[in-house]
Order: C-alpha cells, then sequence, then structure tokens
C-alpha cells in the first residue's frame, strides 16, 4: 500500500538534537516530524528511514504514522536561519515524515523501563542487528514513551552499507554487527534467540517487497544517487537484496548480540545521561 502524501504548510520548529536537522512541520494532514532530502545526511538517510520503520511496524513495533511530504518551492522562504533556508532549497518534492507525538518524552532506562518488556527488547535487539541501526545507545536511544508505551523513531543511520555498495558483497552482509553491544536494551534482552525464531519467520519475501515499494521512485532516482543504478527498480533490487541475504543462516549478527549482552551482564554499564 502506497505512503500516503501530505503538502507541507508551514515550518514549526527545527528539532536540533537531530544530526540531520529534521523539523516539525505542519501539513495539510497534521503535523508531522519530517527529514529533508537537503539535510547533510542526503536522501540515503530518507531511504533508510523508510525501510526501516516500515519494516518495524509491519513486525508490530510502535512506529509514529510514516507519511511522505512534499515541499515546494515556496515553502520556507521567509524562514530567517540560512542554514535552514539551504536545507529547505534542496529539499523540493518529496521527504520523509513521521507523525508528531504530542507530549511524547525521551525513554531513560532508570527513569520509563517500567514501559519495556523483557520480550520487547530482544525483538528490538534483533531488529536493529538485522537492519544494522548503530543509534539505539544510552546517549541516544531513540525511543519516545507516548501514551504509557514505546514508540521507535530516527532510523536513517540503518543500512549503512549503501553508502558503499560496491563493497557489499555476500559475506560482507552477512557479516555481525559488533556496535549492538551499546544497544540500550541489550541487557533488559532476556531470549534474543526467541525474539529471532519470532521475527525471523515474519520477514518473509513478500513483506519486503511490499516495504520497498512504497519507497518513491523520486527518493530511489535522487540526483545525489542517481548513478548507483540505472532504476528504481534496480536499486529496489539491492536493497532486497540485502535484507533477504542477511536473514540466511546461520544469522551471526544474532549470535553476536547474545555473546554482546553476556560480556555486557559481566561489566554492567555505567548509567550516562540520554541525549535531551
Amino acid at each position: 500500500m502506497p505512503l500516503p502524501v501530505h503538502n507541507a504548510i508551514r515550518y514549526v520548529q527545527p528539532l536540533r538534537e537531530g544530526g540531520s536537522l529534521p523539523a516539525i512541520v505542519d501539513t495539510d494532514g497534521g503535523l508531522f516530524v519530517v527529514k529533508f532530502r537537503g539535510a547533510g545526511q542526503g536522501p540515503k538517510a530518507l531511504i533508510a528511514e523508510l525501510i526501516v520503520g516500515l519494516l518495524a511496524q509491519r513486525l508490530g513495533f510502535p512506529v509514529p504514522e510514516p507519511a511522505l511530504i512534499e515541499i515546494a518551492p515556496a515553502f520556507g522562504r521567509a524562514e530567517p536561519d540560512p542554514e535552514i533556508q539551504e536545507i529547505l532549497r534542496d529539499s523540493h518534492g518529496i521527504n520523509a515524515g513521521a507523525r508528531y507525538l504530542d507530549g511524547a518524552f525521551n525513554f531513560d532506562p532508570y527513569a520509563a523501563g517500567e514501559y519495556i518488556t523483557p520480550e520487547f527488547a530482544a525483538e528490538l535487539v534483533w531488529f536493529d542487528g538485522y537492519t544494522t541501526n548503530p543509534d539505539r545507545t544510552h546517549r541516544n536511544p531513540n525511543i519516545l514513551i507516548w501514551q504509557r508505551k514505546p514508540w521507535l523513531i530516527d532510523h536513517g543511520a540503518a543500512i549503512y552499507v549503501h553508502h558503499s555498495w560496491e563493497t557489499a558483497d555476500s559475506e560482507r552482509t552477512r557479516t555481525p554487527f559488533p556496535l549492538i553491544k551499546d544497544h540500550v536494551l541489550l541487557s533488559e534482552a532476556d531470549d534474543i534467540a526467541a525474539a529471532d525464531r519470532r521475527l525471523a519467520a515474519r520477514l518473509s519475501p513478500q513483506l519486503v517487497d511490499a516495504v520497498l515499494a512504497a519507497v518513491p521512485d523520486g527518493l530511489l532516482r535522487d540526483p545525489l544517487i542517481a548513478d548507483e543504478f540505472p532504476n528504481a527498480e534496480a536499486a529496489r533490487g539491492r536493497y532486497r537484496e540485502f535484507l533477504l541475504q542477511r536473514l540466511g543462516e546461520p544469522r551471526e549478527f544474532v549470535a553476536e548480540a547474545i555473546e554482546a549482552r553476556q560480556r555486557r551482564l559481566s561489566a554492567p554499564v555505567l548509567r550516562r545521561q540520554a541525549r535531551r
């Protein structure tokens, strides 16, 4: 099913804690947090955001409603900040948005750990290992608490291999994900092997195809990356190959996560301040 497309009406507020300078934007469909294709991380951050966010949603994780946000050439011209002006000028067309969760707050395991079950923690550790997402640490958990439930946000750093497809042979695709050792929920993930059995069985080729079909051609053929593949379908095919190869057994990222948890429990991480 295609993602809804909303037209940006008003630039409300930048979210300066994000490296790509996302913003709250009012649209004809309500308030969304928008990641801009003209930001420093480029269109691939938006592609990863959509693919990984949609995979998470299909697997049952709470994810703010995703949408595509159309930025017209006239949008944001009155913004006084030159950095924001430049980003918006380079972001005309389709961008990635997630429904703004009014009143949500950043997850801190020491203040909101009661909202995380061991099963949820294990499944999220598995999912972040699968999608090679480095941005789920104590410093930067990218989990919001809203309506007494955890919500996953900000997946733009995942699938980092797509920044160098030419080096991503089948062996590299299947490698472990050592950065999982820093995962904010690793200690709480009590049975990662069981999470592996549950989730891997649900990630069918048909589900992956449906997710990739929702990524618009306009992003896959952005001028900054258009020379990587002859067309959008070829680009989708490469992401499909990566996602399905990574599911092949034995899944080394699962063994890596289990071993990392054992190391973590033998040497607990000192409390660190979550990013605000």
